[in-house]
């Protein structure tokens, strides 16, 4: 599989749908611990919609069909936390949009508008415990693999591994933002709910080009 189209955007939509449903309860106690308890389930309505107006659209330029797709997230789920994801999706398709087909290169220009998007959207920075720890790693390793002229399993393989690195590394970072912000010195050690999701999302690209992870 050497780009992404239209259609594998779908079926990747499908994939994060299903894991946000098999993840529920993981998000929900994560965010319970930190916030209102409610992350697991925005994350699942947020993609089953997605996955509901996906299903229906006919649209074979990616950028496109990716902005329409983060404006039904947005509806969708009008929390932070979808708001930031809508926020993504929305930029990353603009930052595309003309293309039915992405390579490598044009896939790592997508992550990086769609980091950008959520960096400018929340006002955070790298550093602070949020989503940015996990997304730009990530958008890293897939702009680094593009440069060496890596294809799409190897360079997703790449940003399993970076964003698996930004989360661990998270962990130990103090919450500036959000309810977890509150806790301040006591958030360092915990999981952030929304970086987690920002894993979860990244996953479903990266289980369609490179496979689960192993066992």
């Amino acid at each position: 599989m050497a780009e992404l189209t239209a259609a594998d955007l779908k079926a990747i939509l499908n994939r994060i749908a299903d894991i946000m449903t098999e993840k529920k309860e993981e998000l929900i106690r994560l965010d319970g611990a930190v916030g209102d308890g409610d992350l697991g389930l925005t994350m699942e309505k947020a993609f089953a919609a997605a996955r509901e107006e996906a299903a229906k659209l006919e649209e074979p330029d990616v950028g496109k069909l990716s902005v329409k797709l983060g404006a039904v997230i947005a509806r969708s789920a009008p929390s932070t936390m979808g708001t930031l994801v809508a926020t993504g999706f929305m930029s990353g398709g603009k930052a595309v949009s003309g293309k039915q087909a992405l390579g490598l290169p044009e896939i790592a220009t997508f992550f990086e508008a769609f980091t950008a998007g959520i960096m400018q959207r929340g006002k955070a920075k790298l550093g602070e415990k949020t989503p940015l720890d996990v997304l730009h790693p990530a958008a890293e390793a897939l702009k680094q693999a593009a440069a060496e002229g890596a294809g799409l399993e190897e360079g997703f393989r790449r940003c399993r591994q970076a964003a698996a690195r930004g989360l661990e590394a998270s962990r130990d970072m103090v919450a500036q933002h959000g309810r977890v912000a509150y806790y301040q010195e006591q958030s360092r050690g915990k999981e952030d709910p929304g970086s987690v999701a920002a894993f979860l999302i990244l996953s479903g690209f990266c289980d369609h080009f490179s496979g689960p992870p192993a066992a």
